[in-house]
Protein backbone atom coordinates (compact mmCIF):
# COMPACT_ATOMS: atom_id res chain seq x y z
CA UNK A 1 0.00 0.00 0.00
CA UNK A 2 2.96 2.47 0.99
CA UNK A 3 4.95 2.06 -2.19
CA UNK A 4 1.25 2.28 -4.40
CA UNK A 5 0.53 5.65 -2.59
CA UNK A 6 4.24 7.07 -3.32
CA UNK A 7 3.97 5.98 -7.22
CA UNK A 8 0.27 7.80 -7.56
CA UNK A 9 1.82 10.58 -6.18
CA UNK A 10 4.78 10.89 -8.26
CA UNK A 11 2.43 9.96 -11.41
CA UNK A 12 0.39 12.50 -10.29
CA UNK A 13 3.12 15.05 -11.19
CA UNK A 14 4.93 13.01 -13.97
CA UNK A 15 3.54 10.23 -15.63
CA UNK A 16 7.06 9.14 -16.88
CA UNK A 17 8.31 5.01 -16.75
CA UNK A 18 11.88 5.69 -16.17
CA UNK A 19 14.65 3.27 -17.65
CA UNK A 20 17.25 4.10 -15.35
CA UNK A 21 17.31 5.22 -11.03
CA UNK A 22 19.73 6.97 -9.58
CA UNK A 23 20.62 7.31 -6.24
CA UNK A 24 22.92 10.72 -5.59
CA UNK A 25 25.04 10.84 -1.98
CA UNK A 26 26.46 13.49 -0.10
CA UNK A 27 27.40 16.43 -1.96
CA UNK A 28 26.67 14.49 -5.17
CA UNK A 29 23.30 15.60 -5.94
CA UNK A 30 24.00 19.21 -8.44
CA UNK A 31 23.21 15.98 -11.27
CA UNK A 32 19.70 15.97 -10.94
CA UNK A 33 19.42 19.32 -11.05
CA UNK A 34 20.73 18.39 -15.08
CA UNK A 35 17.88 16.49 -15.71
CA UNK A 36 14.92 17.54 -17.72
CA UNK A 37 11.57 16.60 -15.67
CA UNK A 38 9.84 17.68 -12.57
CA UNK A 39 11.46 18.26 -8.99
CA UNK A 40 9.29 16.77 -6.03
CA UNK A 41 10.44 17.42 -2.68
CA UNK A 42 10.43 14.17 -0.54
CA UNK A 43 8.65 15.74 2.09
CA UNK A 44 5.23 16.12 -0.49
CA UNK A 45 5.92 12.71 -1.27
CA UNK A 46 3.66 9.87 0.84
CA UNK A 47 6.21 7.80 2.77
CA UNK A 48 9.50 9.40 1.75
CA UNK A 49 11.62 10.07 4.37
CA UNK A 50 13.31 13.60 4.89
CA UNK A 51 16.60 13.97 4.20
CA UNK A 52 18.70 16.01 7.01
CA UNK A 53 22.13 15.61 6.24
CA UNK A 54 24.04 18.28 5.21
CA UNK A 55 24.83 17.99 1.36
CA UNK A 56 21.58 15.81 0.28
CA UNK A 57 18.86 18.11 -1.08
CA UNK A 58 15.97 15.80 -0.38
CA UNK A 59 14.15 15.95 -3.88
CA UNK A 60 13.51 13.09 -6.30
CA UNK A 61 13.71 14.31 -9.88
CA UNK A 62 12.01 12.36 -13.02
CA UNK A 63 12.26 13.17 -16.55
CA UNK A 64 14.94 13.13 -19.35
CA UNK A 65 18.58 13.04 -19.16
CA UNK A 66 20.99 12.28 -21.84
CA UNK A 67 18.09 10.81 -24.12
CA UNK A 68 16.61 8.45 -21.49
CA UNK A 69 13.81 8.68 -19.15
CA UNK A 70 15.17 8.89 -15.62
CA UNK A 71 14.33 9.06 -11.98
CA UNK A 72 16.62 10.61 -9.36
CA UNK A 73 17.00 10.79 -5.40
CA UNK A 74 18.93 13.91 -4.47
CA UNK A 75 19.76 12.79 -1.31
CA UNK A 76 19.21 10.02 0.94
CA UNK A 77 18.73 8.72 4.45
CA UNK A 78 20.88 6.76 6.67
CA UNK A 79 20.05 4.20 9.55
CA UNK A 80 22.16 6.33 11.65
CA UNK A 81 19.41 8.92 11.71
CA UNK A 82 17.56 6.07 14.07
CA UNK A 83 15.30 5.18 10.37
CA UNK A 84 14.74 1.41 9.64
CA UNK A 85 16.65 0.03 6.68
CA UNK A 86 13.12 -0.81 5.44
CA UNK A 87 12.19 2.47 5.52
CA UNK A 88 15.59 3.73 4.00
CA UNK A 89 14.91 1.51 0.72
CA UNK A 90 11.44 2.17 0.03
CA UNK A 91 12.53 4.69 -2.86
CA UNK A 92 14.42 1.63 -4.17
CA UNK A 93 11.10 -0.17 -4.21
CA UNK A 94 9.40 3.39 -5.70
CA UNK A 95 12.00 2.91 -8.51
CA UNK A 96 11.72 0.29 -9.47
CA UNK A 97 8.09 -0.12 -9.49
CA UNK A 98 7.77 3.05 -11.51
CA UNK A 99 9.73 1.00 -14.17
CA UNK A 100 13.47 1.59 -13.79
CA UNK A 101 15.57 -1.75 -14.72
CA UNK A 102 19.05 -0.44 -13.54
CA UNK A 103 20.46 1.39 -10.58
CA UNK A 104 23.32 3.52 -10.57
CA UNK A 105 24.08 3.98 -6.76
CA UNK A 106 26.78 6.83 -5.61
CA UNK A 107 28.23 7.79 -2.07
CA UNK A 108 30.97 9.30 -0.81
CA UNK A 109 33.25 7.07 1.17
CA UNK A 110 37.05 7.21 2.85
CA UNK A 111 39.60 5.31 1.10
CA UNK A 112 40.95 2.19 3.18
CA UNK A 113 43.54 1.45 -0.06
CA UNK A 114 46.67 3.39 0.46
CA UNK A 115 47.14 3.47 -3.28
CA UNK A 116 43.66 5.74 -3.31
CA UNK A 117 43.67 9.78 -2.56
CA UNK A 118 40.68 11.86 -2.11
CA UNK A 119 38.85 12.60 -4.82
CA UNK A 120 39.26 9.53 -6.91
CA UNK A 121 36.07 7.32 -7.98
CA UNK A 122 36.16 4.08 -6.97
CA UNK A 123 33.74 1.29 -9.34
CA UNK A 124 32.15 -1.03 -6.42
CA UNK A 125 32.93 -4.50 -7.55
CA UNK A 126 31.63 -5.89 -4.16
CA UNK A 127 30.57 -4.96 -0.99
CA UNK A 128 30.97 -6.17 3.18
CA UNK A 129 27.95 -5.50 5.38
CA UNK A 130 29.02 -4.70 8.78
CA UNK A 131 25.85 -2.57 9.42
CA UNK A 132 24.29 -4.99 11.79
CA UNK A 133 20.86 -5.47 10.18
CA UNK A 134 20.34 -6.68 6.55
CA UNK A 135 16.99 -4.60 4.63
CA UNK A 136 15.40 -7.69 3.66
CA UNK A 137 14.95 -9.27 7.34
CA UNK A 138 10.88 -10.24 7.82
CA UNK A 139 10.81 -10.69 3.82
CA UNK A 140 12.77 -14.37 4.17
CA UNK A 141 14.17 -13.39 0.64
CA UNK A 142 17.29 -15.75 -0.12
CA UNK A 143 18.60 -13.56 -2.75
CA UNK A 144 22.39 -14.18 -3.98
CA UNK A 145 24.30 -11.55 -4.17
CA UNK A 146 27.56 -12.98 -6.26
CA UNK A 147 27.12 -10.62 -8.77
CA UNK A 148 25.53 -7.41 -6.89
CA UNK A 149 27.19 -4.98 -9.15
CA UNK A 150 26.63 -5.72 -12.79
CA UNK A 151 29.97 -6.69 -14.72
CA UNK A 152 28.53 -5.34 -17.84
CA UNK A 153 27.89 -2.04 -16.20
CA UNK A 154 31.66 -2.03 -14.63
CA UNK A 155 33.16 -2.38 -18.07
CA UNK A 156 31.06 -0.11 -19.86
CA UNK A 157 32.00 2.97 -16.64
CA UNK A 158 35.58 1.75 -17.21
CA UNK A 159 35.68 2.47 -20.59
CA UNK A 160 34.02 5.94 -20.60
CA UNK A 161 36.72 7.08 -18.32
CA UNK A 162 39.63 6.37 -20.70
CA UNK A 163 37.80 7.84 -22.75
CA UNK A 164 37.72 10.91 -20.80
CA UNK A 165 40.85 10.50 -19.63
CA UNK A 166 39.82 9.98 -15.95
CA UNK A 167 41.31 7.60 -13.72
CA UNK A 168 38.90 5.50 -12.00
CA UNK A 169 39.55 2.64 -9.87
CA UNK A 170 37.68 -0.09 -8.70
CA UNK A 171 37.41 -1.77 -5.20
CA UNK A 172 35.73 -3.43 -2.27
CA UNK A 173 32.96 -1.29 -0.18
CA UNK A 174 32.58 -2.22 3.03
CA UNK A 175 29.38 -0.58 4.99
CA UNK A 176 28.91 0.30 8.80
CA UNK A 177 26.17 1.94 10.98
CA UNK A 178 28.09 5.33 11.84
CA UNK A 179 27.49 8.00 12.56
CA UNK A 180 30.98 7.85 14.47
CA UNK A 181 33.86 7.60 11.90
CA UNK A 182 35.48 4.10 12.62
CA UNK A 183 38.82 4.07 14.42
CA UNK A 184 42.29 3.41 13.03
CA UNK A 185 41.86 -0.41 15.00
CA UNK A 186 38.89 -0.68 12.68
CA UNK A 187 40.25 0.15 9.67
CA UNK A 188 43.33 -1.93 10.13
CA UNK A 189 40.63 -4.79 10.55
CA UNK A 190 38.54 -3.90 7.42
CA UNK A 191 41.87 -3.90 5.25
CA UNK A 192 42.55 -7.77 6.93
CA UNK A 193 38.85 -8.28 5.38
CA UNK A 194 39.56 -7.01 2.17
CA UNK A 195 37.75 -3.40 2.19
CA UNK A 196 39.09 -0.92 -0.02
CA UNK A 197 36.44 2.23 1.04
CA UNK A 198 34.25 2.40 4.34
CA UNK A 199 30.89 4.24 3.91
CA UNK A 200 27.36 4.43 5.83
CA UNK A 201 25.46 3.95 2.83
CA UNK A 202 24.87 1.97 -0.12
CA UNK A 203 24.62 -1.57 0.43
CA UNK A 204 20.92 -1.78 1.83
CA UNK A 205 19.83 -0.43 -1.70
CA UNK A 206 22.31 -2.25 -3.49
CA UNK A 207 20.60 -4.98 -1.86
CA UNK A 208 17.02 -4.46 -2.12
CA UNK A 209 17.66 -3.14 -5.95
CA UNK A 210 19.31 -6.96 -6.50
CA UNK A 211 16.39 -8.83 -4.83
CA UNK A 212 14.21 -6.85 -7.04
CA UNK A 213 16.17 -7.86 -10.45
CA UNK A 214 17.75 -4.74 -11.23
CA UNK A 215 21.01 -4.00 -12.42
CA UNK A 216 23.28 -2.36 -9.95
CA UNK A 217 26.18 -0.07 -10.87
CA UNK A 218 27.96 1.52 -7.61
CA UNK A 219 30.66 4.36 -7.63
CA UNK A 220 31.65 5.93 -4.40
CA UNK A 221 33.83 9.10 -4.02
CA UNK A 222 37.03 9.09 -1.87
CA UNK A 223 35.96 12.11 -0.18
CA UNK A 224 38.92 11.52 2.32
CA UNK A 225 41.39 8.51 3.90
CA UNK A 226 40.29 6.79 6.67
CA UNK A 227 40.92 7.06 10.12
CA UNK A 228 44.68 6.47 10.90
CA UNK A 229 45.48 6.40 6.80
CA UNK A 230 46.98 9.70 7.14
CA UNK A 231 48.07 11.69 10.99
CA UNK A 232 44.50 13.65 10.41
CA UNK A 233 41.16 14.17 12.10
CA UNK A 234 38.10 13.62 9.83
CA UNK A 235 35.18 15.81 9.14
CA UNK A 236 31.75 15.84 7.25
CA UNK A 237 33.27 18.95 5.69
CA UNK A 238 36.01 17.28 3.95
CA UNK A 239 33.21 15.00 2.52
CA UNK A 240 30.97 18.10 1.30
CA UNK A 241 34.50 19.84 0.14
CA UNK A 242 36.08 16.82 -2.15
CA UNK A 243 32.64 15.84 -3.89
CA UNK A 244 32.47 19.65 -4.54
CA UNK A 245 36.07 19.42 -6.61
CA UNK A 246 35.21 16.32 -8.12
CA UNK A 247 31.80 17.04 -9.23
CA UNK A 248 32.13 18.36 -13.01
CA UNK A 249 33.91 14.76 -13.85
CA UNK A 250 31.44 12.79 -11.79
CA UNK A 251 28.79 14.31 -13.98
CA UNK A 252 30.59 14.09 -17.09
CA UNK A 253 31.03 10.42 -16.28
CA UNK A 254 27.71 9.30 -15.15
CA UNK A 255 25.72 11.12 -17.99
CA UNK A 256 28.06 9.41 -20.66
CA UNK A 257 27.32 5.87 -18.82
CA UNK A 258 23.33 6.84 -18.67
CA UNK A 259 23.39 7.53 -22.30
CA UNK A 260 25.33 4.06 -23.21
CA UNK A 261 23.01 1.89 -21.21
CA UNK A 262 21.09 -0.63 -23.21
Amino acid sequence: MKIEESIDFIRGKRDVKPEIGIILGSGLGSLADEIEGVKISYKDIPHFLVAKVPGHKGNLVIGELEGKKVVALQGRSHYYEGYSLEEITHPVRVMRELGAEVLIVTSASGGINRNFRPGDLMLITDHINLMGVNPLRGRREFVDLTFTYDKGLIGLTEGIARGQGVEIKKGVYIAVSGPSYETPSEIRAFQRLGADAVGMSTIPEAIVARSLGMRVLGISCITNMAAGILPKPLSHEEVIETTKRVEEKFKKLVREVIKRID
